[in-house]
């Protein structure tokens, strides 16, 4: 897949209606130390029948859907209506309470946006990127998302109990193809060993070298990227 000079939105929505993607949004900008002048709320699409006709398989609550049509990439962020509502329950509260409530409905949105976001962020670069990498920087951003939600006292033994939830208790469709199937398994890998390496600088509560560590990371491209995730260095 190959990224272009600009990404559009296909179905426009409004942004009101779903405020918890433009907050994720600014949530991981922050982290990494950029703005992306593209916002994942105006690309999202709610409507099943749509979103299969743009591409979508429909076998996961959140799909990120991409059309490369002379030199401009098509976007549109599929959010089935059930993790909506569920979502919604949240509205106006304080992010961190949603990890105790749906921990796995924040972390399908968290991933829907962090395609997004790193989608728009290479075509801006005009750089190719991989399903590999993509899913691997998605892994890498829900565990950080999650973390930084409860940055402070008591982060450690958070910190301790969602590596292993985040990469260890997981499930995989079972529609998958066997490539399919392989790359997610390689992805949940790869980005586990980042994130493994990443936990002196939480346990030691260094949030500069934590981000500094994110940022250089998710500023490598391609296979770059992925043998940092597996070897650092």
């Amino acid at each position: 897949m190959r990224a272009g000079s600009r990404a559009r939105g296909r179905l426009p929505t409004d942004a009101a209606d779903f405020p918890l993607v433009g907050r994720l949004q600014a949530h991981l900008e922050a982290i990494y130390g950029f703005r992306c002048e593209a916002r994942a709320e105006a690309f999202v699409v709610v409507d099943a029948e749509v979103a299969a006709l743009l591409g979508g398989t429909g076998r996961a609550p959140e799909e990120l859907l991409v059309l490369e049509a002379r030199g401009d990439l098509e976007v549109a962020l599929y959010l089935d209506p059930a993790l909506r509502e569920r979502m919604g329950r949240y509205a106006g509260s304080p992010l961190a309470s949603v990890l105790d409530g749906d921990l796995d409905g924040y972390c399908q949105v968290t991933e829907g946006v962090s395609h997004f976001l790193y989608v728009a962020h290479t075509a801006h670069l005009e750089r190719t990127v991989s399903l590999l990498e993509l899913e691997a920087q998605a892994e890498v951003d829900k565990f950080v998302v999650c973390l930084l939600h409860r940055w402070g006292e008591g982060v450690a033994g958070w910190a301790r109990e969602l590596l292993p939830r985040l990469f260890d208790r997981v499930a995989y469709q079972p529609l998958l193809s066997v490539e399919e199937r392989w790359r997610y398994e390689e992805a949940n890998r790869l980005s586990r060993r980042f994130c493994t390496r990443l936990m002196p600088h939480v346990l030691d509560r260094r949030l500069d070298r934590l981000l500094g560590d994110l940022r250089y990371a998710y500023r490598l491209g391609a296979e770059a990227k992925l043998r940092h995730f597996a070897h650092g260095g």
